[in-house]
């Protein structure tokens, strides 16, 4: 049997965002402040790299027949979500 040659599909942009930056530094610690919903992960050369959280809130409104034992699903509403609480970065 011959074998067939594969075609790649064209490359698709990764959503991991990765931190050059930081590559070869030494950990020294991590934080987690659930007050401010921060994750702070500090290196031995006093440097610090946050993550700074924003929760969202995502409601899925839709309407539905349970006359048959299962939900059936009748209509369907747009997703509706929360305002984020932090401002854009620059």
């Amino acid at each position: 049997m011959a074998d067939r040659k594969r075609t790649r599909s064209p490359k698709r942009q990764s959503r991991l965002l990765r931190f050059p930056e930081v590559k070869g530094k030494t950990l020294e610690a991590v934080e987690v402040d659930p007050d401010v919903t921060a994750i702070t992960v500090l290196f031995e050369d006093k440097t610090a790299l946050s993550f700074d959280l924003d929760p969202v809130l995502l409601v899925f409104p839709e309407l539905g027949s349970l006359k048959t034992g299962n939900w059936r699903s009748r209509k369907r509403w747009p997703v509706m979500r929360s305002k984020p609480t932090m401002l854009r970065w620059p």
